[in-house]
């Protein structure tokens, strides 16, 4: 009986074995040093560097002296948040409001090759407004640019490690 249980156990978990599934791995550089051109302070920054540094296979270097001799240079060219209202009442009080983050990147190597173009991110949220709980509506307001920073981050990650040669 025992090992009639166990066939079937075993024979449950069979299809699963040829599924396909693997936990996420950290992504594969093509270099081994990076530098990022943006202010240490800029919560971008700071999110950027924590994730290339948790990767444990690129080292994130913010000296701008030391940042000459880094395999690639990650350079911004825009970090933009907009606040824009997409809906009001018919007495013209805010109802709706659409938060925009938008970074420009480029990445380049010692040489001055460029090895990502010029390169535009653009997370957008909704956001419905009250202004009887306005304190709570710029917590949410917060929330959700972290969120989409967060997002932002995660594809720069992808898109330096879809970069072959450097």
């Amino acid at each position: 009986m025992a090992s009639r249980r166990h066939f079937l156990a075993s024979a449950a978990a069979l299809p699963l074995a040829g599924c396909g599934f693997q936990l996420r791995q950290p992504p594969e550089f093509a270099f081994k040093t990076i530098y990022v051109a943006m202010p240490p302070s800029s919560p971008m920054a700071l999110e950027l560097r924590r994730n290339l540094l948790g990767t444990g296979r690129v080292e994130v270097i913010t000296d701008p002296v030391a940042g000459q001799k880094a395999d690639v240079r990650l350079e911004p060219t825009m970090d933009q948040r907009e606040r824009v209202v997409v809906g009001r009442t018919s007495s013209g009080e805010v109802r709706e409001l659409q938060l925009r983050l938008r970074f420009r990147f480029r990445l380049r190597n010692v040489q001055g090759a460029e090895l990502i173009p010029d390169t535009e991110i653009l997370q957008q949220r909704e956001l419905s407004f009250n202004e009887s709980v306005i304190l709570a509506k710029d917590a949410e307001e917060a929330l959700l640019y972290r969120s989409m920073q967060s997002d932002t981050v995660q594809q720069i990650v992808r898109r330096l490690a879809s970069v072959k040669a450097i």
